[in-house]
């Protein structure tokens, strides 16, 4: 069998996360019930169906692949095409009703991370990118801003708390950006990939949570790093910027005071 191209593996990642997607919004502002897992994350049901149709899309597609998920696990298959997928990343927003979760799908291609596509359903937008094909916001080119001072720029994170609670990083860029907010997990990557915001940090990070960042990133012009300044999707934790505020931003990570 031939090797699929990324124009193919980009189509059904594209698929999978739209219909996976659409089956979690219809549990959205439902009262579905919320389940505590074992690392004291929450977990509902609409997890675990958007999960299992991203996964039969992809097996039906490509039965020998490989596919790591935050919530089934990983299926054993030829670890050359690996698919990352979180059917909700941003499950507390999604159970306080809060639009900006996602479902992501990530596909690595030999051990780089090479096709990814992020999918808000709650607000219709999606994100695709493959490597050397650009990367499109609902079909139109999607670009990082061209914002080249601190003093301009829009800093986002997933969590306020938890990021100060790390180091003094957080505060540093705060003090130095125009607009700090918590419009994070997958929407703040978006926003930086669109050119809405600038520098995107999370002091914790999976690999689910991340797995289309990187090729996303990249491809909108910008980048995607662990605080370290590290291009992977398997760090402890993420940063993403565009591409004139990367130095200055990981200047700060790189060199933070431990909490």
């Amino acid at each position: 069998m031939a090797e699929p191209t990324l124009k193919e593996l980009l189509a059904v990642a594209s698929e999978a996360a739209y219909v996976g997607g659409r089956r979690a919004l219809a549990h959205f502002n439902t009262g579905v019930e919320v389940e505590i897992k074992a690392d004291d994350s929450p977990v509902t049901r609409a997890d675990r169906e958007a999960e299992q149709v991203v996964r039969s899309i992809i097996a039906r597609c490509y039965p020998s692949h490989s596919i790591l998920g935050e919530e089934a696990g990983h299926s054993k298959g030829d670890n050359d095409y690996k698919w990352i997928v979180d059917p909700i990343d941003g499950t507390k927003s999604f159970i306080h009703g809060v639009p900006l979760w996602g479902t992501l799908v990530g596909v690595e291609v030999k051990g780089r991370p090479s096709v990814g596509v992020i999918y808000l359903p709650a607000l219709d937008e999606m994100l695709c990118a493959a490597d050397g094909m650009g990367c499109t916001w609902n079909g139109r080119r999607a670009e990082v801003s061209r914002t080249s001072e601190m003093s301009e720029a829009t800093l986002l994170t997933t969590n306020v708390t938890a990021a100060m609670a790390r180091s003094d990083a957080y505060e540093k860029l705060a003090a130095r950006a125009r607009l700090s907010a918590g419009w994070g997990d997958c929407y703040g990557y978006v926003l930086v990939a669109t050119g809405r915001a600038e520098i995107m940090v999370d002091p914790k990070m999976s690999p689910w949570d991340c797995a289309p960042m990187l090729t996303i990133m990249q491809e909108a012009g910008g980048h995607f790093t662990t605080w370290d300044g590290e291009p992977t999707i398997w760090g402890p934790d993420a940063v993403a910027t565009n591409a004139r505020l990367n130095a200055q931003v990981l200047a700060i990570t790189k060199n933070e005071k431990r909490r």
